[in-house]
């Protein structure tokens, strides 16, 4: 699977140069959301504990979409989904659709999960996770398909529905969202770190009809969604479900959208009950009621966007590595090996993987950089260093492959840099340079969109 997906990275960009007069006039916008809250028990994702399939349903999952067009032949399309993450075999086949059927370019759809570890199982995510078995596996399959589906016709439905339109942006702060990587004399540790650091922006994307009223609204935070632990078996959308859903109650009519940002080392504490997740889904959903009622910037067009994907290398193994590691480990780390192994007999042994890397911006009023994968806030943080302007970045975009460490939490090691990569599937750790190729990546998308660093 993964090897299918190699190839030089090229990089896709549409971009609508007319100058942007006035705030938002030519702005028609749609919103639409599907129920993809599975239909019977599912492996669930994000708990290697975990022994058995679902046993209820504590929470709908929701999959929304917010469809904008600038009435200058620009169109954004972003797509949210109540998952532990979307796979590229899902995003592609989605957007190759979108494209045939509906005419929007890659640069011009985004993908983003709330990464929910009460959600189900989805396609080859996590593959590793769990011994599972041919009943099992097929029980996602279903689900993995009608999710394609669902997505694909979520999409239309926004487009379907687009009318004249206001956009505008705020930002809160929300703060119980702590970094979990915790130094101990064993090496580094998920635990509490209250000196590491942490993102607690809260970006808000008003949406709003001619009347005033309130279509959408798009928020984000990065904090890992994982109030719920392992032990929690019903499906639940944790912390960003109950905000959503708090958002949608308080202002009837309105789709609320969750945006997970670089949530990978981030941690939402105090956790591990129902009441907790909906404790922080209240305390968030609030933080954007604030902001939707403050005084917020106008967001102005036009709509111009880029993606691309380039190469991460990963850390020179050999058949060897795989097979000292098959006789020396067990569970996911031997299931793991296994599946690298098959590679080399294969002839085809996993050297690297595909990263999409998007860029959404809207004139200068705000970009969404959308980032694959677990991304430590690490990023977010430099980023927001290095670029001027409103920016929301967001990791678990596009793709979900693995974590995203930078140089210095590669060179830490721990859960998020290395083994993490048994759950995936990958022959982790990366090379020394990931960050170096993130951050070219990077570059080459913010100045397809028009934005330069700073100085």
């Amino acid at each position: 699977m993964i090897a299918r997906w190699r190839g030089a990275g090229i990089l896709i960009a549409c971009a609508w140069l007319i100058p942007g007069v006035f705030a938002s006039p030519g702005f028609r916008a749609g919103v639409a959301r599907i129920d993809i809250t599975p239909q019977a028990p599912i492996w669930m994702a994000g708990y290697g504990s975990r022994t058995h399939p679902s046993t209820g349903v504590a929470q709908r999952l929701w999959a929304k979409a917010l469809a904008i067009d600038d009435g200058r032949g620009g169109r954004a399309v972003i797509v949210t989904t109540d998952l532990i993450g979307l796979p590229r075999t899902i995003t592609d086949f989605v957007a190759a659709r979108a494209l045939k059927e509906y005419g929007l370019d890659r640069p011009q759809l985004l993908f983003n999960s709330s990464h929910t570890h009460t959600g189900p199982m989805v396609s080859t995510v996590l593959q590793t996770m769990f011994e599972l078995t041919p009943a099992d596996t097929s029980v996602i399959d279903r689900y993995s398909r009608q999710l394609s589906e669902d997505l694909f016709t979520l999409i239309g439905a926004a487009m379907g529905r687009e009318a004249p339109a206001k956009l505008s942006y705020g930002l809160g702060k929300a703060h119980f969202g702590v970094n979990r990587r915790e130094r101990t004399p064993e090496g580094i540790q998920i635990g509490v770190n209250p000196m590491g650091p942490v993102d607690p922006d809260v970006p808000v994307l008003r949406v709003t009809g001619q009347d005033g009223k309130l279509i959408a609204v798009v928020f984000g935070y990065a904090c890992h969604n994982t109030t719920l632990n392992g032990s929690f078996y019903q499906i639940a959308g944790d912390y960003a479900g109950f905000a959503q859903a708090d958002l949608e109650q308080q202002h009837e009519g309105t789709v609320a959208m969750f945006v997970q940002l670089c949530a990978g080392d981030q941690n939402p504490i105090p956790g591990g009950t129902l009441a907790l997740a909906e404790q922080h889904g209240r305390e968030l959903a609030g933080e954007v009621d604030r902001v939707l009622s403050a005084k917020l910037t106008p967001v102005n067009t036009p709509i111009r966007g880029a993606f691309r994907t380039i190469e991460l290398e990963f850390a020179l193994h050999t058949r060897e590595t795989f097979e000292k590691e098959l006789r020396e480990s067990k569970g996911a780390q031997a299931r793991r090996a296994s599946a690298m192994l098959k590679t080399y007999d294969d002839r085809q042994p996993v050297h690297h993987v595909s990263y999409p890397i998007q860029a959404i911006r809207f004139d200068k009023s705000l970009t969404i950089l959308a980032l694959g994968g677990e991304v430590v806030v690490d990023y977010s943080l430099r980023v927001k260093r290095e670029y001027p302007g409103n920016l929301m970045v967001a990791g678990y975009s596009n793709d979900v492959m693995s974590y995203i460490p930078t140089s210095h939490v590669l060179k830490e090691g721990g859960y998020e840099a290395v083994e993490s990569m048994f759950y995936y599937g990958m022959p982790g750790p990366y090379a020394d340079d990931v960050e170096d190729r993130v951050m070219a990546g990077i570059h080459q998308v913010m100045k397809a969109v028009g934005i330069t660093e700073r100085q």
